[in-house]
């Protein structure tokens, strides 16, 4: 099956339900997304599925032949990180770090959605993504950073 992921093709010989996140790990080497819970509770694993925020550990690699995926290390670069990794960089979001991944794809995919969201939209659109240090205020001041609504 041919997938695109970051922009670059893939040509894979894997089963269609093959969970999207071993694709992504184990056949091309990606490891941004994270397997956490693999029920899809967690959100560490979240990917861009054509631009929505979705599970990995939850989509099946047949279902994501012919979209284009993006993972953490396709949504900016070092030179120019997108907003929302430049705002966790500012803010030092990050503690442990590996839920990270997850809620940064999470918060493009909302700020895609919603240039300027309420605190309310932040906690829906966040609230599936679990991070263990509890970073959650940060996270939500980064999200505000990066939409360039700062205590709005």
């Amino acid at each position: 099956m041919r997938i695109t992921v970051n922009g670059t093709d893939h040509e894979v010989d894997v089963e269609e339900d093959m969970p999207l996140l071993w694709l992504l790990r184990d056949e091309l080497g990606i490891h941004g997304s994270k397997y956490g819970c693999g029920i899809g509770a967690c959100g560490a694993c979240t990917v861009h599925l054509d631009g929505l925020a979705v599970r990995a550990c939850q989509v099946w690699s047949g279902d994501a032949a012919g979209a284009e995926v993006t993972t953490i290390e396709g949504l900016g670069t070092e030179a120019a990180p997108h907003p929302v990794q430049q705002a966790w960089i500012d803010l030092q979001v990050a503690q442990c770090g590996y839920c990270q991944p997850g809620q940064v794809m999470q918060a493009a995919a909302l700020l895609a959605e919603v240039p300027d969201p309420t605190d309310r939209q932040i906690e829906d659109a966040m609230g599936g993504n679990l991070c263990r240090c509890a970073t959650y205020p940060r996270i939500r001041a980064a999200i505000r950073r990066a939409a360039g609504s700062e205590g709005a």
